[in-house]
């Protein structure tokens, strides 16, 4: 590298340097005002895959503190699915696993029968939610239930905003998520389908969808 070469080279760097240097110190001056914790209620909907996805990934981020936290499938519950064998099979201690669901409602053609497991998932959810020992609990799938009718949305907004414990996570993951979970809700992700391999042919396979 030549003389001049060096010298741009060099200059560049002091800029970067520089740059990031400023934005540190904004991001400093952002930080210094966020001190308070809050239990959150976490939507993660739409069409896109990664849904139940990244709620397990906080579950494996609560285990990995040590914090106790639980999971209610209201869907997927007859699955045998690698989230559940793992939690179950190592981390009992730190996480219950309740699968409460009976598949998808084309699966068991009976509409009693999913309401019946749906209301089954939301008492057992009410049950762990309210017990301040659980730092989060995932009720995977839950929009499903709600979309179909199977639990009163009034009544899940409503125990959500009246008995959950201050600083109690709750992940409500499921495609259409309703409008008035959305709008109760701190923290809301959209996951958008882009492409799937579902479309190509492609069955759902271990380690990916389940």
């Amino acid at each position: 590298m030549s003389a001049p070469e060096t010298d741009t080279h060099a200059a560049d760097l002091d800029r970067h340097a520089s740059k990031m240097a400023r934005k540190k110190a904004a991001r400093d001056r952002i930080m210094a005002t966020k001190s308070g914790e809050k239990g959150l209620i976490i939507v993660h909907t739409g069409a896109g895959k990664g849904k139940s996805s990244s709620g397990f990934g906080m579950i494996l981020r609560c285990i990995a503190h040590g914090m106790p936290c639980a999971v209610v499938q209201f869907i997927k519950g007859a699955w045998d699915t690698g989230e559940r064998r793992l939690l179950t099979e190592n981390f009992s201690q730190l996480c219950q696993f309740h699968a409460m669901g009976e598949g998808f409602t084309w699966e068991t053609q009976d509409r009693t029968r999913d309401i019946a497991a749906a209301r089954a998932g939301w008492e057992k959810a009410k049950e762990l939610i309210r017990d301040p020992k659980f730092r989060l609990v995932l009720l995977d799938e839950i929009n499903i239930a709600l979309r179909y009718d199977y639990l009163p949305l009034d009544e899940v907004l409503a125990f959500l905003r009246e008995e959950k414990p201050p600083l109690t996570h709750v992940v409500l993951t499921g495609r259409n998520a309703a409008e008035g979970l959305i709008e109760m809700a701190d923290l809301v992700t959209e996951m958008t389908l882009v492409k799937h391999p579902f479309r190509s042919g492609i069955k759902a396979q271990p380690g990916v969808e389940f």
